[in-house]
């Protein structure tokens, strides 16, 4: 297939227009096959930029460049018409500067390189709530991954209509004069980087990346923050969340999404092995979901992806053996180790390595004692990542793709905080819901900053989705109030609500591991059982000023350790005097950005909740 084969004449138009600016030495329309993934990661490997593993089957190994190596919020752009439109939490530059600048550096930017046209769909193939989108690249690491990561080529066509996003894309390093990358990285200088997003047109711009979710622009950029945008416009949600499928004893089947920030165990979550018998979880999705309302009045939600963009450090057989299965083979990795025997190895992998390894940089190093490298000496980049199948993890759901999606029955939010919020509390209403999730935050701890006057502060990430949201966030607020005004002739059909901590810590009591008042992973099952009791509307919570929480005795213990049984009823009660230092933080430094845009359900919350603490 070639460009003039491309059937819809808004997209052939604008591939035609983007190859007059970009001057690509080729154009390759993809077609998603097999053969086309196996010689493009062929061209990889002879560029000396793929390593093959010989201990995982057709899986390989990319080295980024130092500079490219995560998102770069920094040059992450919300172009919206007007920067009131792009909120106080975005990056805003006026369309007409940005685009200016930026054709100015796609103009040549892919002499010497071959323009892949990428057609691509976010969910399953002709599901209601899926979306789609051509994605323009010069470099074949974005083909492949967004193989894995969304159903890609020929079959999608007969989807995309005029509605289609566009996504254009370029590493930003054109090969004048015959040169050649010589088996580096392409990439710009930072300062040359544009992530860029035009919302009310649905258009993605991403220039100096090669990395990640600056370039799979199916994923962030499309499945979160131009989602976020069309969600608002047409009525449902795009959002920063697991899905999970969770079965009880008797058989009865609930489905429960839960947004978290980073490092906060959400893939962890999503394919948790229970530790008591009888229960059963399985994955829909790690990382997005998007919800609509079914015919029934309930919603119901889609993983828009097709793979898992994992991170690799930490991820061991203990914290989350499922994600190890899955990236078995058929896998990508980016700057993890390389291990003698023709594996990759990473820290936290739950084993010390043997011999030498080639660090993420390329250097040859001997092997640490232990599973953990010395901060700033890691032998893998702590943004490593694996990208596979999802229909390769051994707990993926039967359903996982079903058109239709799944019936939503809770949502949970949660944060790494170490003292104040308890294990889990319910919330009384879908305000109060919302409320919980705009609250959602991190303490900053010694490990994470360089600056000690910031460590236990709380840095808020709102429903987890701040640094993707493609609007102004106290605008998102409402869209989620309004969601739930929508639907106030079938309340009880919404989902309930749920905050969730699983890092309460006390440092002083050296039974407990690392200080942890809860051993999370699998015994966060523990949990789950009480929030799909709450569902059922079962009576096995008490009300307090924050909301419901489980009654004691609620939380199965069965075969916990000791130590955990004691620490229970400290981390399921309410600390009143934290929770009134968390409404002067909230009031004073988290609400008042939002200004006017902040919803008034959620000032009304918050009065609220510091009436009843003082009530107390």
């Amino acid at each position: 297939m070639t460009v003039n084969d491309i059937k819809n004449a808004k997209v052939k138009a604008w591939v035609e227009e983007c190859v007059k600016m970009c001057e690509p030495d080729n154009v390759v329309v993809c077609d998603g096959s097999t053969a086309e993934y196996d010689r493009l990661m062929k061209k990889c490997v002879d560029a000396g930029l793929a390593t093959p593993l010989a201990k995982k089957p057709n899986s390989f190994l990319f080295r980024s460049d130092p500079s490219d190596v995560a998102r770069v919020e920094k040059r992450t752009f919300i172009s919206s018409k007007t920067q009131e439109g792009a909120g106080p939490t975005n990056n805003w530059i006026d369309p007409t500067e940005l685009k200016a600048t930026m054709k100015g550096l796609y103009k040549g930017c892919m002499h010497g390189r071959t323009m892949y046209v990428l057609p691509f769909c976010m969910g399953p193939l002709g599901s209601p709530i899926a979306k789609y989108g051509v994605e323009l690249t010069d470099s074949e690491y974005v083909v492949l991954n967004m193989d894995i990561m969304t159903r890609t080529g020929e079959k999608t066509w007969q989807y995309i209509d005029d509605n289609f996003v566009p996504c254009l894309h370029s590493v930003g390093k054109p090969l004048n004069n015959g040169a050649k990358d010589n088996g580096v990285w392409a990439c710009a200088p930072v300062e040359q980087k544009y992530i860029s997003h035009f919302p009310e047109e649905h258009l993605i711009w991403s220039y100096g990346s090669g990395y990640g979710g600056n370039a799979l622009l199916g994923k962030k950029c499309f499945a979160l923050r131009i989602a976020s945008f069309i969600a608002k416009e047409e009525g449902w949600l795009a959002e920063h969340m697991l899905i999970l499928k969770l079965t009880n004893p008797a058989g009865e089947v609930k489905y429960v999404t839960g947004a978290f920030p980073s490092a906060c165990g959400k893939t962890n979550l999503a394919m948790l092995i229970p530790t008591i018998p009888g229960w059963k979880v399985e994955t829909i999705g790690d990382d997005i979901a998007w919800m609509k309302f079914g015919k029934d009045g309930r919603l119901y939600a889609i993983n828009p992806e097709a793979g898992f963009f994992g991170v690799a450090p930490g991820t061991s057989e203990v914290s989350n053996n499922n994600a190890l299965i899955a990236a078995s083979k058929n896998t990508i990795f980016t700057n993890c180790a390389l291990t003698e025997d023709g594996d990759v190895w990473w820290e936290g992998i739950g084993y010390p390595a043997k011999g030498k390894l080639v660090d993420w940089k390329g250097n040859v190093r001997d092997a640490f004692p232990k599973d953990k490298a010395p901060k700033g000496e890691e032998m893998a980049h702590p943004n490593a990542r694996f990208t596979a199948p999802a229909k390769q993890c051994p707990c993926i759901a039967s359903d996982w793709e079903s058109p239709e999606g799944v019936p939503i029955s809770a949502i949970l939010f949660g944060g790494r905080r170490p003292s104040t919020i308890p294990l889990v509390h319910q919330s009384r209403n879908w305000a109060h819901g919302v409320f919980l999730g705009s609250i959602v935050g991190s303490e900053i701890t010694a490990a994470s900053t360089i600056n000690p006057d910031e460590v236990g502060k709380i840095r808020r990430d709102p429903f987890a989705i701040l640094p993707f949201c493609g609007y102004n966030m106290g605008d998102y607020f409402q869209h989620w109030i309004n969601v739930g005004k929508n639907s106030c002739t079938n309340a009880d059909k919404l989902p309930k609500i749920f905050y969730v901590n699983w890092f309460r810590k006390d440092d002083n009591n050296a039974d407990l591991p690392g200080g942890f008042m809860w051993p999370g992973y699998g015994d966060n099952s523990r949990v789950l059982a009480w929030i799909f009791d709450r569902c059922d509307g079962k009576d096995n919570f008490v009300e307090t000023p924050i909301g419901y929480m489980p009654k004691d005795g609620a939380i199965n213990t069965d075969g916990l350790a000791d130590y955990y049984k004691k620490t229970l009823p400290e981390i399921t009660k309410v600390d009143k005097e934290g929770w009134l230092k968390e409404v002067k933080d909230i009031r004073e430094n988290h609400y008042p950005k939002f200004g006017k845009h902040l919803p008034k359900e959620l000032s009304a919350c918050l009065d609220d909740l510091e009436s009843r603490l003082n009530k107390a």
